[in-house]
């Protein structure tokens, strides 16, 4: 069970890393949360928001790519900084202009559409730059066992982040949590480039990698794990937004928070078991455990079971939790194992990318389900989204281990 952490504490300034990384994308898991309230409050739909939410993801999506081969070129921690205060910016910018003191007409919030996009695009690339640190640090098990730790206490986030969120929203409202996320994107991603710096841990790669190397689309399997990726993140996207759907129709808005809470904990247990076992995961098999898990909210939301009950619900995001971290840490490995020398970073930049892609499929999708048929269908939508992510996943390409390189020191 400690194996992983053992393999892990070998690892140069691995916990500082960790924790400076887990930092910066603190308000990650809180920002499709908080945006949801703050639209639906001022529109009255879910549809709306799940368009701003769209929005911003598809700007994290373009700019994803471009903001790895920036990394890769002069370093990250000018990029985090950059990023970090347009990113902080632009999420003000939403909150003034969606709040309750905003002289903006409520049927003109497509004007946010812009704002949203620009905000993505200045998303702060913290969790391709963390991954693409790990790649470079350590190799073989130590490697396989740092994705899993950081997959797992990333889910630390989903348990911390909606609750702190949801909290905002009851307390203060949800302007102040959009603009809370905003201190918190720009404050955390100016941490992680000091800890980078002070570490001495550079992930630019040498003269020689920068300029040759294979084209990342030309790598056997990298295309099908991309989309493995953004189907999961899309499936998983959607429960997070139909549980805040599910939690405002009630009149108990704070309960999203405790939901996803308790979902994100099933995640934390699976990856603290499967993440001690030394067996190569199957990817595919894990991605069937989660669609699995999603499937079962069908029967046990509305109009199906109707009003819905929130210990039955609670049950049952706990369990099928269970595989969400194994899967995410099974598949980053799975990125870095495929992604030519010298390009990790911006492998990484499109693995973010194609999370941001199934989100900003997701956020739409779900709010239309969500204000014509109710949370149930959502749910559907989701399983179907993760089943086609599995099989993807099946595919000989990505199932094929390739050969492994050497850490860099």
């Amino acid at each position: 069970m400690l194996r992983p952490y053992l393999l892990l504490a070998q690892v140069p300034h691995a916990f500082t890393l960790l924790g400076a990384g887990l930092l910066a994308r603190l308000h990650q898991p809180a920002i499709n949360l908080v945006l949801t309230f703050l639209i639906a409050d001022r529109t009255g739909s879910y549809t709306a928001g799940g368009v701003i939410g769209g929005a911003i993801t598809v700007g994290q999506a373009v700019a994803g790519p471009v903001r790895g081969r920036a990394a890769d070129r002069a370093g990250p921690t000018g990029v985090l900084l950059i990023t970090g205060c347009g990113y902080g910016l632009g999420l003000f910018a939403i909150a003034f202009l969606a709040g309750p003191d905003s002289r903006l007409p409520a049927q003109w919030w497509w004007l946010l559409v812009p704002v949203a996009f620009a905000t993505g695009l200045s998303f702060p690339p913290a969790g391709q730059v963390g991954r693409a640190v790990w790649v470079r640090i350590a190799d073989g098990p130590a490697r396989q066992a740092a994705f899993a730790v950081e997959a797992t206490a990333q889910e630390l986030l989903f348990v911390v982040s909606p609750i702190l969120a949801a909290f905002v929203v009851a307390v203060q409202g949800a302007f102040a949590a959009t603009a809370w996320c905003g201190v918190i994107g720009a404050a955390g991603a100016a941490v992680f480039a000091f800890v980078l710096r002070r570490a001495g841990i550079d992930a630019v790669p040498a003269a020689g990698e920068r300029s040759g190397g294979e084209p990342l689309f030309a790598a056997r399997g990298f295309a099908l794990a991309l989309g493995f990726t953004c189907l999961m993140i899309g499936g998983v996207i959607s429960v997070d937004l139909l549980l805040v759907g599910w939690a405002r129709d009630r009149g108990t808005p704070e309960l999203a928070g405790y939901l996803a809470a308790v979902w994100a904990v099933g995640s934390l247990i699976g990856g603290l078991l499967l993440g001690a076992s030394a067996r190569r995961p199957r990817l595919w098999l894990r991605g069937a455990l989660v669609a699995a898990g999603v499937a079962v909210l069908v029967p046990v939301l509305p109009p199906v079971a109707d009003p819905g009950s929130p210990w039955l619900v609670s049950a049952v995001l706990l369990v099928g939790g269970l595989a969400i971290a194994p899967t995410f840490a099974a598949n980053n490995a799975r990125i870095g194992e495929l992604a030519p020398a010298g390009r990790r970073v911006e492998a990484f930049g499109w693995l973010a990318s194609a999370g941001m892609v199934g989100s900003a499929i997701a956020a739409p999708l779900t709010g239309a389900l969500l204000d014509a048929s109710g949370p149930a269908a959502a749910a559907a939508a989701g399983t179907a989204l993760v089943l086609a992510a599995v099989c993807l996943a099946a595919h000989p390409s990505v199932r094929t281990r390739p050969a492994e390189d050497t850490p860099v020191p």
